[in-house]
């Protein structure tokens, strides 16, 4: 009888990690590292879907996508980067002057 080892879900799952860069906007600041910011949600996808997952504005209510990273390794968490959606709203009214 054939015995698998290992764990085969880490092959097939990517976890997400959505970090706040409202920050960043709101501050007009170059980026920071990916561990200086809040962690607003931790999610496990199955790899495949990714391409057609990011970049995508509804992974948390409340938020705009705003950029992704991928680890060096398969097995390191994908970033992603996320600003509040009244921020960005705020910021496009002031500067372009447009409504919402």
């Amino acid at each position: 009888m054939a015995k698998l080892d290992g764990n085969l879900w880490q092959y097939n799952f990517a976890k997400i990690v959505i970090l706040d860069v409202s920050d960043d906007y709101e501050l007009m600041r170059d980026p920071l590292p990916n561990c200086c910011y809040p962690v607003i949600a931790e999610m496990w996808v199955p790899r495949y879907k990714l391409p057609n997952l990011l970049p995508l504005t509804d992974l948390v209510d409340g938020y705009l996508y705003d950029w992704h990273q991928s680890g060096p390794n398969q097995s390191d968490p994908w970033m992603v980067g996320m600003v509040r959606s009244a921020l960005a709203e705020s910021l496009l009214s002031s500067e372009y002057g447009i409504a919402h």
